[in-house]
């Protein structure tokens, strides 16, 4: 299994800044970043909510799954 994250494809379609939406939604540039490259394990939903309201878009905006060949 692998979800792909596709925060940086919404920004650019939604002309925000990286630090523009950490500012707005109270989290680290760092930890967004981080979120954004695909370096982190999880998310709260609590965050997702928050980067939803902020992009005014859904989950699965954001959220990609990919069926890889190691999936049973």
């Amino acid at each position: 299994m692998a979800i792909i994250i596709r925060l940086d494809r919404i920004l650019v379609e939604r002309k925000v800044k990286l630090n523009e939406l950490a500012e707005k939604v109270g989290i680290s540039t760092v930890n967004l970043s981080n979120l954004k490259t695909g370096k982190v394990r999880a998310i709260r939903f609590s965050t997702l909510d928050a980067i939803c309201k902020n992009l005014n878009c859904q989950p699965g905006d954001i959220l990609e799954y990919v069926l890889t060949n190691n999936d049973d």
